[in-house]
């Protein structure tokens, strides 16, 4: 099965989790990438106003178009209780060419159930599996003790 995983990563929590599933699925992979900055205290409190409006942002363009692929993983912080802005744009973009998609998010105190069921939402269609891996799971380095199920889950 050809695999693909987009993700966004404002802070570098979703990027270390994409690199690690990434390492273990052999798959491609493309970071998202926005025009707006989110850096900073006003980027976090830019970037959690916009998603609870579920506004769109511009996207840099892709380099790998996920019609190409039978599987799409997709991967985004947690923000406000729902996907990232960017993530939530991506999906809009790209819902009619992903065959079959499975999720994960990074978080640091609760959302992940709303943010899988917004994707869910977008994609108009169920994921293969979820995966939600919080700050604390990263900041110990338990969270492979997740990926590793998540990774023979969708390769078996």
């Amino acid at each position: 099965m050809k695999t693909l995983l987009v993700y966004y990563s404002r802070t570098g929590n979703t990027r270390d989790v994409a690199s690690k599933i990434a390492g273990e699925m052999k798959c491609d992979v493309e970071e998202i990438r926005d025009t707006q900055k989110r850096s900073g205290i006003i980027g976090f409190l830019k970037s959690g106003y916009q998603a609870l409006r579920e506004t769109d942002t511009v996207l840099e363009p892709y380099s790998r178009d996920p019609a190409d692929y039978d599987l799409v993983i997709i991967g985004t912080p947690v923000w406000a209780g729902k996907p990232s802005v960017p993530v939530s744009t991506y999906l809009k973009e790209n819902r009619s060419k992903i065959k079959k998609a499975a999720f994960f998010c990074t978080y640091g105190g609760t959302g992940e159930e709303g943010t899988f069921r917004r994707m869910a939402e977008i994609l108009e269609s169920e994921p293969l599996q979820n995966m939600a891996i919080t700050e604390k799971e990263m900041k110990e380095g338990t969270c492979d003790c997740k990926i590793e199920p998540f990774v023979r889950e969708l390769t078996s």
